[in-house]
């Protein structure tokens, strides 16, 4: 075999080799994803560019305030990014005044951008009582998320959790990991 034939095939072969490693990291470890909309704003924007880990839940279990990305069920190629509020087996409640409680206390948090209004508490029924392997999620706008307030949402299963938010790599100026 000649040179130039060594050459192409060790190249064709470096060339396949890199592209099945690439495969499996974006379908077993991490991949990326775009923000699109105003749904978890001011945390997050429109536009801005997060890596997804995808390996972490293979080893624990989700956490409360953890971002998580997951596939919207009615519309293909589409996938929603979302803060978890409440965790397999809880009781999820929303009162007139907006407050969230997770069987029957207040919760505590600062995420949200405001309180939710009279005209955001979705089309769910409260309160939810999540199942074995059940998430509440909401946007951090609150009163401009659909979320699991909304039966098209719904709570999400575990299986169908894609991974937590870990690093925005866009825009620069906000670089960094992701914290909960």
């Amino acid at each position: 075999m000649n040179e130039k034939v060594k050459e192409m095939l060790g190249t064709v072969l470096y060339l396949l080799i890199v592209l099945g490693f690439t495969y499996l990291v974006i379908t077993f470890v991490a991949q990326r994803t775009t923000v699109n909309g105003r749904s978890m704003e001011t945390n997050f924007h429109d536009g801005d560019n997060l890596i997804v880990d995808k390996i972490s839940y293979r080893f624990r279990d989700p956490e409360r305030f953890d971002v998580i990305v997951f596939p919207f069920l009615y519309e293909e190629d589409t996938s929603f990014i979302k803060r978890i509020i409440g965790l397999p087996g809880e009781e999820i409640n929303i009162d007139a005044d907006g407050k969230i409680y997770i069987n029957g206390e207040e919760l505590k948090e600062n995420y949200g951008k405001e309180v939710i209004d009279q005209f955001h508490h979705g089309d769910r029924e409260f309160p939810i009582l999540l199942g074995d392997d059940e998430y509440f999620v909401m946007g951090d706008n609150r009163n401009d998320s659909k979320d699991s307030r909304y039966r098209e949402v719904g709570n999400i299963k575990r299986s169908n959790i894609t991974g937590r938010a870990w690093v925005r790599i866009w825009p620069l100026s906000s670089f960094g990991k992701i914290k909960k």
